[in-house]
C-alpha cells in the first residue's frame, strides 16, 4: 500500500476463477474498505482506498509485498502473516470432536494431498484411543465421488469425515441424498469452515446426523448485523451457482473482511512511514515492510472470526474458538434468530488453548432424536405368543391391524410418548438372530445391521455378542432360562405307603434300637438283684429264683412298648424302669412323628418327576432336550464355560437334527408327544402352563437376563426409547401388559381329597402285613407243634427203654 495525504491505498491480489465472475474475496474486500471509511473512529482523517489485481496462481509469478494470507489452511511465508487459524490446531480440533462423540470406527474422505497433513493428528489417534480408521481419497478433478459413496454403503461406513471445499461438499451432500445415504444412521463431518453457508434445506428433515466448524461469531449481534449488510449486497448482484445460501458470507471471505481491519489497525500506528514507487524489474523491499509486518502482528480486533491476535514471531493465529455446529431437524427459531440459529446448534466451542466446552444442555444427539415425531419407523418382529399374535378377527385385517400382542401394546405405548408412527413387518426368515462360523448374522439382529428396520421389538434377549452389532434399550422385561417338561402324572399311594412316613434308614435305626435296649435291659436286669424273685413265696428258705426278663421276654418288652400295648412285665430295680422310661420317651416321639405324616401320605397323590434340574438332564441322555435354533438360549449353552452347561451343548450339538428345534411351537409339541424337555425363556413358560396344564416348569432359573428393544448401532432413537420403558415402569404399565397378556384361565385346583375315605390301595399293606403274620403264625405254631411231638416222643422213647432196662435188671 502506500501513504498519501489523507488517504491510504490497499492493494489486493485475487485468484480468478472460472466459475466465479468476481470472486467472494474480493467482494468481501472492498465490502471491508468501504465499512472502515463509514467507520470514522478507526482511522480518522484517513480514506483508505483499494487497488485490486487479479491473478492466475499457475502462472509463476511471485510478489514480495507484505501481505495478510487469507487462504484456507495455506502455508505461511516468511514475507507475510495469516488470520486463519494454524492447520495443526484445526488437527487438535477434528480429533476432539471425534473422540467427544465417541467413535470406534471412522472413514477419513480427503480431497487433495494437502489433506493426509491435516489429519495427522488423527492418524496418530487409533493407537490411544482405539479407533479405527479407513483413509480414502476423492478422485482428483473428478467431482462424481458416486463410486467411493458406493462402497462405503456396501461396507456399512456410517462414521464419515469428509475434508474438502464447500464447493465439493455441496456435490457431496447431493449425491449421498442420491445414494440413499442421508439417513439418521450416518453421521458426517465435514472440516470445511463454510458448513454452515451450505443451502442445507433439502435435508433438514432427512434425520441425518452433520456435524461441522463455525469460525464466524455469529452471536455476535455485530456480526449478525454486518453479515445482513453484506447479504443486502449481495442479493441484489447476479445469483451464483456455488451451493451457498443465497447472499451467505463465507468464512473466507470474512477473514479477508477482518484481514483489511487488521491493516486498518495496524495503520492507525504507522505514523512517520512513506512508500515509495516500487519497480517491477528491481527487487529491492520496501525498508518500512518489517516495522508494518510487526505493527501488524502486534495488532488486535474483534472480528466477525472471533478475537483475532497473532503470534508475534511467526505471525500466526494460534489462539481461536470454533463453534462445534450441527443440523438440527426442528424448524423452531427462537425470536430475534436468524437463518443460521435456525438451521444450526451450536453443540461445544473448541479452544485452541482449553480444548472443547459443552454449550448445549442437551446431549449430542438432540438434533436428531427430536425427529421422532416426524418419522414413521419399521418395526421389525417375530411371532411369537403372547408377544406378538395373529390377531383373529372375522374381517380382513391389513397392516399393523393384522397383529396383536405384548410387543404390540408396548409399541403402541412408545408411539404415543414418543409421537413417532410405525409399520410391524415379520422378520423375513423368522429367527431371532445368532452368529454363524463364519461371522455373519440373521433374523431381526441381521435386518438391524442392513438398516432394513429401524426398530425390533420382540422377545429378544439381550446379549453380549448382540450389543456388539446392534445397540438395545434397557430392557422391558428380565427373565431367565429355564425347563419346560411335561407334568408328571399323579402316582397313588402303593399298598406299603404305611413305611413311607419314615425313611427306610429310619425304619432300620429304629430295629436297631429296639434290639439295642432290650439287650441292655436283658443284661442290667440280670445284674440287678431287685431283677430276681423266689418263684414259691410260701418256702421262704427255697434257694430257687427267678429273674422274668430273659432275652426273649426283653425283646417282647421293648417291641410291645414300641407298638404301645402292655407286655405283662413289669421292671422292679430303678435301673431297669430308668431303661424302660427312656424307651418309652423314645418311642412316644417316633409314634407321634409316625401318626403326623401318615394322613399326608396316605391321601396325596406324589408327582414324581424324572428330572428336578439342569444337572438331572446333563446326567443322563434316555430324555433329550434342546432349544431354538440360531436363538439367545442355544447361544448361551454355546458360549457358556460352566462344565455342566458345555456338557449339555455337546449332547444338543451332537443331535442338531433332533435336539434344536426351529421355533417354541415346535419345540412344545415335541415335549407333548415324545420324551423331550424344551429350554426357553421362564416367561414363555409361564404363558404356555398357564394354558397347558400337561406342561411344567422344570427347576429355576439358570440364568438371567432381559428383553430389551434392538436398534441398529449409533441409531439415535435408543435413547429415547430407553426413556420411555422406564417411564411406562415407573407408571407400572409394563406390568398391567404382562398381566393382560399372561393370565390365561388357569389350570384346574388339583381335586380335595380331605374328605375321601381310604381306600385298599392306601391302606392294603396293612392287610398283607396281618395275613403274612397270620400265616406265619399258623406255621410256627405248626413247628412248635412238630417240635413238642419230637421232643415227647423222644421222651417216651427214652423212658420205654429206661422201663425195659429196669425190668430185665430186676428180673436177672
Amino acid at each position: 500500500g502506500c501513504v498519501c495525504p489523507s488517504s491510504l491505498c490497499a492493494g489486493g491480489i485475487f485468484e480468478t476463477r472460472e466459475s466465479e465472475l468476481v470472486s467472494m474475496d474480493e467482494l468481501a474486500f472492498k465490502f471491508a474498505v468501504n465499512n472502515i471509511n463509514r467507520n470514522k473512529t478507526l482511522i480518522p482523517n484517513t480514506t483508505l482506498t483499494y487497488d485490486i489485481q487479479r491473478i492466475n496462481l499457475f502462472d509463476g509469478f511471485e510478489t514480495n509485498i507484505p501481505a495478510g494470507n487469507t487462504r484456507r489452511w495455506t502455508t505461511k511465508t516468511p514475507s507475510s502473516s495469516t488470520c486463519i487459524p494454524e492447520y495443526t490446531a484445526i488437527a487438535r480440533a477434528i480429533l476432539d470432536v471425534v473422540t467427544f462423540f465417541k467413535w470406534k470406527k471412522l472413514t477419513v474422505v480427503y480431497e487433495d494431498s494437502t489433506g493426509l497433513m491435516r489429519m495427522q493428528e488423527l492418524i496418530k489417534a487409533p493407537a490411544k484411543f482405539n479407533l479405527k480408521i479407513k483413509i480414502r481419497q476423492l478422485t482428483p478433478g473428478n467431482q462424481d465421488a458416486r463410486p467411493l459413496l458406493k462402497e462405503l454403503k456396501r461396507d456399512k461406513e456410517f462414521f464419515i469425515l469428509f475434508d474438502c471445499s464447500y464447493w465439493m461438499a455441496a456435490e457431496l451432500l447431493k449425491q449421498l441424498s442420491s445414494m440413499g445415504m442421508m439417513t439418521e444412521y450416518y453421521h458426517f463431518f465435514f472440516t470445511t469452515l463454510d458448513l454452515f453457508a451450505l443451502d442445507l434445506e433439502p435435508y433438514r428433515y432427512s434425520g441425518v446426523n452433520m456435524t461441522g466448524f463455525r469460525l464466524l461469531n455469529v452471536d455476535n449481534p455485530w456480526v449478525a448485523s454486518t453479515m445482513d449488510k453484506w447479504a443486502m449486497e449481495r442479493l441484489q448482484g447476479p445469483k451464483q451457482e456455488s451451493g451457498l445460501m443465497d447472499g451467505i458470507m463465507t468464512t473466507d471471505a470474512a477473514l479477508m473482511y477482518d484481514a483489511v481491519f487488521m491493516v486498518a489497525v495496524a495503520s492507525q500506528r504507522a505514523t512517520q512511514m512513506t512508500v515509495s514507487s516500487l519497480q517491477c524489474h528491481r527487487h529491492k523491499p520496501w525498508r518500512f515492510g518489517p516495522r508494518f509486518m510487526n505493527l501488524f502482528k502486534e495488532a488486535q480486533w474483534d472480528g466477525l472470526t472471533g478475537h483475532i491476535v497473532l503470534n508475534k514471531t511467526d505471525g500466526l493465529r494460534r489462539d481461536f474458538d470454533l463453534d462445534i455446529i450441527s443440523l438440527k431437524e426442528d424448524g423452531g427459531v427462537k425470536e430475534g434468530g436468524s437463518r443460521l440459529t435456525k438451521r444450526w446448534i451450536k453443540i461445544a466451542v473448541w479452544n485452541s488453548y482449553k480444548g472443547m466446552n459443552l454449550t448445549d444442555s442437551r446431549d449430542k444427539n438432540s438434533n436428531v432424536t427430536d425427529s421422532l415425531a416426524n418419522r414413521t419407523l419399521i418395526v421389525t418382529t417375530i411371532l411369537e405368543n403372547p408377544y406378538v399374535m395373529y390377531k383373529k378377527s372375522d374381517k380382513e385385517l391389513v397392516g399393523n391391524d393384522r397383529f396383536e400382542g405384548y410387543c404390540l401394546d408396548l409399541l403402541k405405548e412408545l408411539s404415543n410418548i414418543l409421537g413417532f408412527t410405525y409399520e410391524v413387518r415379520l422378520v423375513a426368515d423368522g429367527k431371532y438372530g445368532a452368529q454363524n462360523d463364519k461371522g455373519e448374522w440373521n433374523g431381526m439382529v441381521r435386518e438391524l445391521i442392513d438398516h432394513v428396520a429401524d426398530l425390533a421389538v420382540a422377545p429378544l434377549t439381550i446379549t453380549y455378542v448382540r450389543e456388539k452389532v446392534i445397540d438395545f434399550s434397557k430392557p422391558f422385561m428380565t427373565l431367565g432360562i429355564s425347563i419346560l417338561y411335561r407334568k408328571p402324572n399323579g402316582t397313588n399311594p402303593g399298598v406299603f405307603s404305611f413305611l413311607n412316613p419314615l425313611s427306610p434308614d429310619i425304619w432300620m435305626y429304629v430295629l436297631l434300637a429296639c434290639t439295642g435296649v432290650s439287650c441292655v435291659l436283658f443284661v442290667i436286669a440280670r445284674f440287678t438283684p431287685y431283677e430276681w424273685y423266689n418263684p414259691h413265696p410260701c418256702s421262704p428258705s427255697s434257694t430257687l429264683i427267678q429273674n422274668n426278663f430273659t432275652l426273649l421276654n426283653s425283646f417282647w418288652f421293648g417291641i410291645g412298648a414300641l407298638m404301645r400295648q402292655g407286655s405283662e412285665l413289669m421292671p422292679k430295680a430303678l435301673s431297669t424302669r430308668i431303661v424302660g422310661g427312656i424307651w418309652w420317651f423314645f418311642t412316644l416321639i417316633i409314634i407321634s412323628s409316625y401318626t403326623a405324616n401318615l394322613a399326608a401320605f396316605l391321601t396325596v397323590e406324589r408327582m414324581d418327576a424324572p428330572i428336578d434340574s439342569a444337572d438331572d438332564l446333563a446326567k443322563q441322555t434316555r430324555i433329550e432336550y434342546g432349544a431354538v435354533r440360531d436363538g439367545s438360549t442355544m447361544t448361551f449353552f454355546k458360549k457358556s464355560k460352566i462344565s455342566t452347561y458345555e456338557k449339555m451343548w455337546a449332547f444338543m450339538s451332537s443331535r442338531k437334527n433332533t435336539a434344536l428345534v426351529k421355533n417354541n411351537q415346535e419345540g412344545i409339541t415335541r415335549v407333548l408327544t415324545t420324551d423331550y424337555a424344551m429350554l426357553m425363556e421362564s416367561t414363555s413358560i409361564e404363558y404356555i402352563s398357564q394354558r397347558n396344564c400337561n406342561l411344567t416348569q422344570i427347576g429355576g432359573l439358570i440364568d438371567s437376563k432381559g428383553y430389551g428393544v434392538g436398534t441398529p448401532i449409533g441409531s439415535p432413537y435408543r435413547d429415547k426409547v430407553t426413556i420411555a420403558i422406564l417411564q411406562l415402569q415407573e407408571e407400572g404399565k409394563l406390568h398391567m401388559m404382562k398381566e393382560k397378556w399372561w393370565r390365561g384361565n388357569g389350570c384346574p385346583e388339583e381335586d380335595n381329597k380331605e374328605a375321601n375315605a381310604l381306600g385298599v390301595e392306601n391302606i392294603g399293606g396293612i392287610f398283607i402285613v396281618l395275613a403274612a403274620g397270620l400265616v406265619l403264625s399258623v406255621f410256627v405254631a405248626i413247628g412248635e407243634f412238630i417240635y413238642k411231638a419230637r421232643r415227647n416222643a423222644d421222651i417216651e422213647e427214652v423212658t420205654a427203654r429206661l422201663r425195659l432196662v429196669l425190668w430185665h435188671f430186676l428180673i436177672h
